[in-house]
């Protein structure tokens, strides 16, 4: 009695253990089996959409599955978030953020979403700075020089950039702020058209991206005068940081990130962080994304949830004090 009793009860027991062991991580053991969606709030051909792509196609031969990227453009990137939000919260359609998401928390006065309430962080893709360039051909050789008459002559010099509300307007507001110097910032339609002012002398500085400026800048048409990380650019050797030449306390760091919508399982984001970790580590990954100005490199979901906050609160600010109309 006592026997039968105790095998029963250990039988029990081993099923019991046997059905949690195998409960537990079977979302992780199937995951992905079937393609992954990579919801881009730009077009095709710009450094995100690039980037995306490299990364994609080396986390479809990680994972063993399609990873295909969807360009959804649209103000605020509200029409790609909309896109994810109503999918279902399983790792199959996912999120491209941007700095630019950070951005439009402050520039819009209502956004149909909340980028930290209403979706997961996954993982960091790349970072990459800005540049500050002249043109080769005027007065202005170092930022020194550029910042020294801003000063002699306030409101005389012209800083391009694309559209108000951008990363690089929004640097180029901050820059003034940091550098204590009055300067015009006109906006244009595109990048071209910023470098063409340069190129004519209507504007003497455009703020920018550098695979927008590499062409310009190898050919020695303009002069990139300062970045705007924390250290020097790899791929633009000897040229300072804008704190370093003298703009003050002045910081700009753009970034792309993957995100999940709220409620994903953990071991899901697991999956696919270590998985982003590890593709962004590989030296053909960093060297392509290198070409573009971009360091690709990962980090854990709460490190890109912390910049994420962070750069929210830090443009909000600047929209504010640069008085640009929300939209």
């Amino acid at each position: 009695m006592f026997r039968g009793s105790f095998r029963t009860l250990a039988l029990c027991a081993a099923l019991a253990l046997s059905a949690a062991l195998g409960a537990a991580p079977a979302s992780a053991q199937k995951y992905p089996d079937k393609p992954v969606r990579l919801i881009l709030p730009f077009g095709a051909g710009g450094v995100a959409d690039v980037t995306a792509r490299l990364v994609a196609d080396k986390l479809s031969d990680k994972l063993g599955q399609r990873f295909v990227v969807e360009n959804n453009p649209g103000a605020g990137g509200i029409a790609a978030a909309r896109a994810v939000m109503q999918s279902p919260p399983d790792g199959y359609t996912l999120a491209i953020f941007t700095n630019g998401t950070a951005v439009s928390v402050g520039l819009f006065s209502k956004l149909p979403f909340d980028p930290v309430k209403d979706f997961t962080p996954v993982s960091a893709m790349g970072y990459f700075d800005i540049i500050m360039v002249t043109n080769a051909q005027g007065p202005y050789k170092t930022l020194g020089d550029f910042i020294k008459a801003a000063k002699e002559k306030p409101g005389t010099l012209n800083i391009g950039t694309i559209a108000a509300g951008s990363t690089q307007n929004l640097a180029a507001e901050l820059f003034k702020t940091t550098a204590g110097i009055d300067a015009v910032i006109v906006p244009f339609k595109t990048s071209g058209e910023a470098l063409i002012g340069l190129e004519r002398n209507d504007v003497q500085m455009v703020v920018e991206f550098y695979a927008a400026l590499r062409g310009g800048i190898e050919s020695k048409k303009f002069i990139p005068v300062g970045t705007s990380g924390t250290n020097t650019a790899a791929y633009l050797p000897g040229v300072p940081t804008v704190k370093a030449a003298g703009g003050g306390d002045f910081e700009v760091t753009s970034w792309n990130a993957i995100y999940a919508p709220a409620g994903t399982p953990a071991d899901v984001v697991a999956i696919l962080n270590k998985a982003l970790n590890e593709v962004l580590a590989d030296p053909e990954v960093r060297q392509k994304a290198l070409g573009m100005g971009i360091e690709a490199r990962g980090s854990t979901p709460d490190e890109i949830q912390a910049r994420l906050k962070s750069d929210i609160e830090k443009w909000s600010k600047v929209i504010e004090k640069a008085g640009i109309q929300k939209r």
